[in-house]
């Protein structure tokens, strides 16, 4: 399924529930804020499960703003869990060639339900390799 046919599906939805690591589609991508917008408009049910980072606390409150919801609205609509808690909901993540131009990043549920593996574009795999180095290098102190 492409970014495309997904807007239209959710443009068709009546209630979306949306598990998101940071917000990044309802706050940051464009087409998806606009169609947000509408659907809120038109009294679609969007309910989050989200885990209560800081960027996630912080896009909230960009959401907020955003949508021009009360307190109230935000407190109905999400669920902050505690990271530990958040893990569910996480896919299995590979990354090959991590530090050379021929990265690729890959994800997959993570119990094995059938043969579709999610292949990542360049500019993401580098950006998750990226990650995955500084995090490395941050707690194991040394190149992964």
């Amino acid at each position: 399924m492409t970014i495309k046919q997904l807007i239209k599906l959710e443009d068709k939805a009546k209630q979306v529930w949306v598990i998101s690591p940071e917000l990044h589609f309802d706050v940051e991508n464009k087409d998806f804020g606009e169609l947000v917008s509408v659907n809120l408009g038109e009294k679609t049910k969007y309910r989050y499960i989200v885990p209560g980072t800081a960027k996630v606390i912080k896009n909230i409150a960009l959401y907020q703003k955003k949508y021009k919801l009360t307190a109230e609205e935000i407190r109905n609509n999400f669920l902050i869990l505690p990271a530990c808690e958040f893990n569910p909901f996480i896919t299995e993540t590979a990354i090959y060639n991590g530090t050379s131009k021929d990265c690729v990043a890959c994800a997959a549920p993570a119990h094995e339900d059938n043969n579709l593996v999610i292949k990542y574009e360049t500019k993401t795999a580098k950006a998750m390799a990226k990650h995955f180095k500084a995090l490395w290098k941050k707690y194991k102190r040394t190149n992964p």
